[in-house]
């Protein structure tokens, strides 16, 4: 069953003087959150780190392709 999430995407930069990052915002219908994560990045090898919170926010760490990314779901 589908869920509308809040999604936060952040992609690290990989600049050692540059902190900055870039975020995205977006809300979704999603069914599967990990097979949402990996259908955004089909091109590429993917390492998935799921941690859930306490309070429902669901956090999924990425590796693609050497490029750090971080998802955030919040349910709405």
């Amino acid at each position: 069953m589908k869920k509308e999430y809040e999604v936060v995407h952040e992609i690290f930069n990989e600049c050692a003087n540059n902190q900055m990052r870039d975020v995205f915002f977006e809300e979704a219908q999603i069914d599967d959150l990990e097979e949402y994560v990996r259908s955004r990045h089909k091109d590429k090898d993917v390492e998935l780190n799921r941690e859930d919170l306490e309070d429902g926010t669901v956090i999924i760490h990425v590796n693609a392709g050497g490029l750090s990314q971080r998802y955030t779901f919040s349910e709405i």
